[in-house]
């Protein structure tokens, strides 16, 4: 039986586990995923920490629960998102590109809000702040990099708001967030076909505050921030071949998520027609590198990957507008701008992250005074990515060329005011 040098084996592996948390293929910066609602989607999510329309703003600002509140609300949503994700090697190059690396998913997400008193209002958000996944096609010139790569998360936000008289509101939450992923990558050419898996998962408690205030002609201004999230993320190393076997083995790593940071506005420009706008920071910059600690196994104790990182704090702005047709129908469009956190010398296929632009549109249908149906729909331009990872022996191959990728996002949310 030939066997592989534990080295080789160990270096290839410790890529896998350095990009544990490196989903590809989210909407916002990094890979936060924008998508928590639909009607926030036909604006390109552009003011949504003063926008209190439906239950959503559980999340998007807790201090949004008690405004506009005549009985119990309830709002579903599930986005479709179907990214393409495309590597181009430099010129001359004769290596396999891997095909369509994106993976389209449905995001879920449910949200509820009810009154207390006239004053008081708690409520409960239930989504995924942060995922999906890249799958590319074996062989390719990335391969002992990145196979799949898939990341999820389930975030438990309940929250409570207060109504500090007629023009100020205050609300606050916590959240429990489980983080769960799963990674690919081929191991080593020495056994064609190898191929090493790591799946991990933890839970961490985080929390949201938000202030509204509602200001003279039709002005209100939402100011919300969301709390870092610090994972120990424990998992288990895996390979495919028996001859590796002997290397499988349980690891731990650390990774903060970052806080965020809205400031919003909303305003009105007729009693049919709405302005909404926004800028809002994440702080990428608590992700600088990953250590993998082997925790038993041959390699017990040791550390088995220190990569960086480097990624920088991101920012985004938005800009939507609200028309209300008639009685029944609203329509809606946005634009943003959304930075990445990812520097070229440092993207990974796992993560080929870029820059990227907005436009988006939808519409509320009200059937009745309690029910209601948005939709919406956006396309996302993502700035063409240069991929600058040279071959680092025992890793076979360079990663030298571009990404290309573009995103079509589409959504419904159902309401309902008791």
């Amino acid at each position: 039986m030939r066997s592989a040098d534990p080295v080789v084996i160990r270096t290839s592996l410790a890529l896998a586990g350095a990009a544990i948390f490196l989903p590809g293929a989210a909407t916002g910066s990094g890979f936060q995923l924008q998508e928590q609602s639909a009607s926030g989607l036909g604006i390109a999510y552009a003011g949504m920490a003063a926008s209190t329309q439906d239950a959503s703003t559980a999340f998007w600002n807790p201090a949004g629960i008690s405004q506009q509140l005549t009985g119990p609300e309830i709002s579903a949503a599930s986005i479709y998102i179907d990214p393409t994700t495309r590597f181009r090697a430099s010129s001359g190059s004769s290596t396999p590109d891997g095909g369509d690396g994106g993976v389209s998913s449905f995001v879920p997400s449910l949200y509820g809000r009810a009154a207390l008193s006239s004053k008081v209002a708690v409520g409960l958000a239930v989504n995924s702040p942060f995922g999906l996944s890249t799958d590319w096609s074996a062989p390719w010139a990335g391969m002992y990099r990145a196979l799949v790569s898939k990341s999820e998360t389930l975030n438990i936000n309940p929250v409570a708001g207060m109504r500090l008289g007629p023009y100020f509101s205050i609300g606050a939450g916590v959240s429990y967030q489980r983080l769960k992923a799963k990674l690919t990558n081929a191991v080593t050419p020495l056994i064609p076909g190898s191929v090493a898996r790591l799946d991990g998962s933890d839970w961490a408690w985080g929390w949201n505050v938000g202030v509204l205030a509602d200001l003279p002609a039709g002005t209100r201004l939402g100011l919300t921030y969301r709390s870092h999230t610090d994972y120990n993320i424990h998992g288990t190393l895996g390979f495919n071949k028996a001859e590796l076997s002997p290397l499988a083995s349980h690891a731990s790593t650390n990774l903060r998520l970052p806080p965020t940071a809205s400031v919003a506005i909303s305003q009105r420009l007729s009693p049919d027609l709405r302005v909404l706008a926004d800028y809002t920071w994440t702080g990428w910059d608590s992700v600088q590198s990953l250590t993998v600690l082997a925790t038993d196994g041959v390699q017990a104790g040791q550390v088995v990957s220190d990569t960086a990182l480097r990624f920088s704090d991101s920012w985004r702005a938005g800009l939507g507008l609200e028309y209300q047709i008639n009685a029944p129908w609203l329509l809606r469009a946005g634009v943003a701008y959304d930075r990445s956190p990812v520097q070229d010398a440092f993207r990974s296929p796992r993560l080929p992250d870029a820059d990227r632009k907005w436009l988006a549109f939808g519409a509320r249908w009200r059937a009745n005074s309690g029910l209601s149906l948005d939709i919406g729909g956006a396309y996302i331009w993502v700035k063409s990515a240069p991929s600058e990872l040279g071959s680092v022996l025992p890793v076979p191959g360079e990663l030298m060329g571009t990404y290309l990728s573009h995103i079509v996002v589409l959504g419904s949310q159902l309401n309902y005011q008791f």
